[in-house]
């Protein structure tokens, strides 16, 4: 960080090209002046805070009608006669086109470097004094990204511990075909025991009939997740039954996301993340990571989404998207890992909304899909 710097940021709801480039280490300035409009005060705030909590001064300049140039150059230009003979640097990426035209023409007469952040190729274009490119270092942490959008994090609940589980996890990836009949039978149970508030819950004659089903439960007891005791199941605790209803393959997800840390250089990760927004409204993340600068979220369904009470594929799909639009932002990139296979309209729509999809037996090889989605 330079000791007398100012970087001049443009306020919109993209906050992590602000975020990015101001606490990057080689372009990290020591204080950060927000141009805000009226629409975009709230999130001048978020900005704020965490560039407070992050060393950096940060002041806000509120801007007349954005939609008048002339009264946006004057505010401008009387900006730049307050710093007359500071080094200030202008971030020209957010706010309105009007904003970054009356900006850099600002900026230009009064000497300020100038850069345009490119998310894309996790770059920083420098426009002036002159041009070049520049490489975006990676240090946001979850925290910090999705605070910039106006997210609050809860703690995390404690969940079972995978390593007892790694021998059925592969089980149930590997031998997925043959196993989702039984996969749906166990979300049953489990989600029958959960609306009684009970640990247990009877198994019918036809279910005590089903091979497919016994030879699951074994798999499941010898993991100690559950017993079946006298005609009925009993899971081990609330968490056991999660995970039996589910929750395994969020582990067997965030377990290959770890995997993948090193080879993808992740900056942060984390599962089963409760994000809430400033209305309160929370959302629970199944799986999300921050690399080459940008927030990867997974969501993961073994249910069969057909069912008139299960919620529909194309539900999913919309709500993941808007997860990923209103979370952070438009880099964000989202994944539907699914145990059950989609219809081709489900797998268009996918398409559409640019959700990548990961579903029946190419969990298998979900290593390899995580490493190609980050790295397109």
């Amino acid at each position: 960080m330079s000791s007398n710097t100012i970087q001049v940021l443009l306020v919109s709801d993209q906050a992590a090209a602000n975020l990015l480039p101001a606490l990057d280490p080689a372009l990290k300035p020591s204080a950060a002046i927000l141009l805000v409009t009226g629409k975009m005060q709230q999130q001048a705030g978020h900005l704020a805070q965490v560039l407070g909590e992050s060393g950096v001064k940060a002041s806000q300049v509120m801007l007349p009608n954005e939609h008048d140039y002339g009264q946006l150059e004057s505010a401008l230009l009387d900006l730049a006669s307050q710093h007359e003979g500071a080094t200030v640097t202008l971030n020209v990426t957010g706010g309105t086109k009007l904003m970054a035209l009356a900006a850099q023409s600002v900026a230009r007469a009064a000497g300020w470097s100038i850069f345009y952040v490119d998310v894309d190729s996790d770059e920083v274009i420098w426009l002036a004094p002159e041009q070049r490119r520049q490489p975006l270092g990676q240090q946001l942490r979850l925290n910090h990204y999705l605070r910039g959008y106006g997210f609050g994090i809860e703690p995390l609940t404690s969940r079972p511990s995978s390593q007892p589980h790694k021998a059925l996890l592969q089980t149930l990836i590997l031998q997925q075909g043959s196993l989702t009949k039984a996969i749906t039978q166990l979300n049953w149970l489990a989600q029958q025991s959960e609306n009684n508030h009970r640990l247990d819950v009877p198994l019918s004659e036809d279910l005590r009939d089903s091979r497919s089903l016994e030879a699951l439960l074994r798999n499941f007891e010898d993991a100690g997740v559950l017993e079946v005791k006298d005609d009925k199941v009993v899971f081990r605790s609330a968490e056991n039954r999660d995970f039996a209803k589910g929750g395994w393959l969020e582990q067997y997800v965030f377990k290959t996301v770890c995997e993948s840390r090193d080879a993808l250089a992740m900056r942060d990760q984390a599962s089963n993340l409760v994000v809430t927004d400033s209305a309160g409204v929370k959302n629970e993340l199944d799986a999300v990571f921050l690399a080459r600068n940008r927030l990867f979220v997974i969501e993961c369904k073994t249910a069969r989404m057909d069912q008139p009470e299960a919620p529909k594929a194309n539900d999913t799909l919309f709500k993941l998207s808007e997860i990923c639009r209103r979370v952070g932002g438009l880099g964000t990139r989202g994944m539907l890992a699914s145990y059950r296979p989609l219809a081709a309209a489900e797998k268009r729509l996918a398409a559409a909304l640019r959700i990548e999809l990961v579903c029946e037996q190419q969990l298998a090889s979900l290593s390899e899909k995580i490493q190609s989605w980050v790295q397109r």
